[in-house]
């Protein structure tokens, strides 16, 4: 696992423990009181400070011991034996504390189920976790693609450590030689399946024709003039891009060390790489949508009643959109024109007022009474919420394309794609259908250059009055 997952893995578990912990102990003091002594536990006013100190040396023990270094959810004995030490560690000094200071009027059995309690839930944690973690990282979060690229016997190592983490979500495309005249064939023995194996001129077709998230170069030193091209088309298409030697070109993207186990790998990265912030992103995207739905519960059952009334068709309009890296998903909307809309598209072609691959008509004679009302005040994106909660769509983040109009893309407009979409951006600030193409096309590099948590709440901020005016809509 890269150095950096594997870090973030460590607090999200750090963090998973200290909530158990605080639940163990207002569990254990509720068991204390309610079932096996009645009366108050707290003579002494200062008894409260007892709750941090325990909960610090159970997590100060993981910390010592390095139970949040290197999480292994598949390892089953790690699952009962990091929490065990932690348990037994932690109360230990906790009781000695207590008899340092003579600590008389603190009871020794509300710590004891404390305990105990907080080792069952860490155990349970860290088994669940272990059951749960590959399933809900396809739901949620997808494989990541890499595409290895060299013909080095490096290729081979970082194959075997990509697949070793297959259930952490990594997963190989396939490999891309650099040297024309080796066979076409794949290059690494011991791996658990086959994998295509394509040539370096090939790779500007298959980032723009498949999802691959990362490309690895591990090439030798005489082939570095040969990626050099590949490299930078790469970093123009928001690639994220590793290299395993020192090798540093004129770029603009963020470069940091990261290590694949023991193997150092140089990473180039011109899109957002926080993964604490992303992670933050993602968890506030789900809770905000999560709430949303329920609370505007009663709106979108008027909307779907007067969509049904008024005009023939579904409620909801489901079309096939580009997310992250160019990857397919169902998009969600409530439909706003009549139920032949799309094949009447070619007839209306000529009234487009957008310039570049994008269709879009100011009055267009396709929507519903309901529906232009819907669009002005963009109430008809908010099925939207639902693509949010399945991890298809941010609030925040460059609209998601039709694929017709991914393929009429120039090179450094594909590095949209690299960004989570979501359902407003600097666009929407700035004019919404307003703007021309190329305009458009910027305002999200913009975004993307200078994402941060502040950078989406201005921007949620600064569109509820537009939308709620109804500005730029069409």
């Amino acid at each position: 696992m890269f150095s950096r997952h594997r870090q973030m893995m460590g607090v999200l578990y750090l963090l998973a423990d200290a909530v158990l912990a605080v639940a163990g102990f207002a569990l254990a003091y509720w068991v204390r009181a309610r079932f096996i002594n009645a009366h108050p536990l707290y003579p002494d006013p200062n008894y409260l400070w007892i709750i941090p100190s325990a909960i610090f040396l159970w997590i100060a023990v993981g910390l010592v011991t390095g139970s949040y270094r290197d999480i292994q959810e598949e390892n089953l004995l790690r699952a009962f034996w990091d929490p065990l030490k932690a348990a037994f560690f932690g109360t230990v000094l906790l009781f000695a504390g207590i008899f340092a200071f003579k600590l008389a009027f603190i009871s020794r059995l509300l710590l004891a189920l404390y305990a105990v309690i907080t080792l069952v839930g860490m155990i349970a944690f860290r088994l669940v976790a272990r059951r749960l973690g590959d399933p809900l990282r396809r739901t949620f979060g997808g494989y990541r693609e890499f595409l290895l690229v060299g013909d080095s016997p490096a290729v081979a190592e970082i194959a075997k450590a990509i697949e070793a983490n297959e259930k952490r979500g990594m997963r190989i495309f396939g490999f891309a030689r650099i040297r024309q005249h080796l066979e076409n064939s794949q290059n690494c023995t011991g791996l658990r399946r086959e994998y295509p194996v394509y040539s370096l001129k090939e790779l500007p077709q298959l980032v723009r024709r498949h999802v691959i998230d990362e490309v690895i170069f591990a090439a030798d030193k005489g082939d570095m003039e040969k990626i050099e091209d590949a490299f930078l088309l790469c970093e123009e298409e928001g690639v994220k891009t590793r290299v395993l030697l020192n090798f540093f070109p004129h770029v603009a993207s963020k470069v940091y060390l990261d290590r694949l186990k023991e193997m150092p790998l140089l990473t180039f990265t011109n899109t957002p790489e926080n993964e604490y912030l992303l992670l933050l992103k993602r968890a506030l995207d789900f809770t905000m949508a999560l709430a949303l739905l329920v609370f505007l519960s009663p709106l979108l059952l008027l909307l779907a009643v007067l969509i049904k009334l008024t005009s023939k068709g579904p409620v909801l309009y489901r079309q096939v959109r580009c997310g992250l890296g160019g990857r397919k998903f169902t998009v969600y909307k409530f439909r706003s024109m009549h139920a032949d809309a799309d094949l009447r598209r070619e007839e209306l072609a000529a009234l487009n007022e957008l310039d570049g691959p994008v269709f879009k008509i100011k009055n267009d004679p396709r929507c519903t009474k309901v529906g232009r009302f819907m669009r002005k005040f963009s109430l008809d994106e908010l099925p939207q919420l639902i693509n949010i909660l399945k991890g298809d769509m941010s609030f925040v983040g460059p609209r998601p394309p039709l694929p017709e109009e991914v393929e009429k893309y120039a090179g450094w407009q594909r590095r949209r794609l690299r960004m989570q979409p979501g359902l407003t951006c600097l666009w929407a600030l700035e004019g919404r259908n307003q703007l021309n193409f190329r305009r458009w096309m910027e305002l999200d590099m913009e975004y993307i250059d200078n994402w941060s948590p502040a950078l989406d709440l201005k921007i949620l901020l600064k569109t509820i009055p537009v939308v709620l005016l109804g500005r730029g809509a069409s």
